[in-house]
């Protein structure tokens, strides 16, 4: 991710929450509640691109430990003041493509809205198998049909960096691509659909 984008995404971190209630609520909350549904009691789970903690709140009270991470520090001050409420939770920085966890030390690993930012994706895929334990879960949610959305325009014209834009068929051939097999989709429909990508860690 460029300087720049990385720069946007920090400082928009104060509204982001603010925008994404406003603009986009029902799918967020749709698609929170179901990647917390796939969750257990005695799961760890890594979060990447945590942002300003959306996901983390639904995610900690039903797991055992969650480590989440992002790359902007306005983000991470957000999640951290989010989730100061849960012991299980540690909030730190960190780069999905280059995760400083060893091999299999999380059952779960969870990656909202971060993929079409990358310049790299692959890399990222290979760093969640290699932090993730064989047989664990790997939940990629990502917006789709954005490059309609008003919203989104706004934030990529300002600096966010994105580097594709997904719908339902071409992010089932995304994965494809990458070699991943037996991925389940589920939309989650709204203003700004959510299409999370869930599959077995082989």
């Amino acid at each position: 991710m460029s300087e720049e984008a990385l720069m946007f995404w920090s400082k928009i971190s104060g509204v982001y929450d603010l925008v994404e209630n406003i603009y986009n609520g029902k799918t967020n909350a749709r698609t929170t509640d179901y990647v917390a549904s796939l969750m257990d009691k005695d799961d760890k789970v890594l979060e990447c691109a945590c942002g300003t903690g959306m996901f983390s709140v639904k995610i900690a009270p039903c797991v055992k430990s969650l480590t989440a991470t992002d790359f902007a520090d306005g983000m991470l001050k957000r999640a951290k003041k989010k989730c100061s409420k849960f012991s299980n939770v540690l909030i730190e920085s960190g780069d999905i493509t280059a995760l400083k966890y060893e091999d299999n030390s999380f059952d779960k690993a969870v990656a909202a809205n971060v993929i079409h930012l990358l310049d790299d994706p692959k890399k990222a895929i290979d760093e969640l198998k290699r932090v993730v334990k064989p047989g664990g879960t790997i939940v990629i949610p990502t917006y789709i049909h954005f490059q309609r959305s008003v919203a989104a325009n706004v934030f990529d014209k300002a600096g966010a960096g994105f580097k594709r834009h997904f719908d339902e068929d071409n992010y089932k051939e995304f994965f494809r691509e990458l070699g991943v097999g037996n991925v389940r989709y589920k939309v989650c429909e709204g203003r700004m659909s959510c299409d999370v990508a869930v599959f077995e860690n082989i």
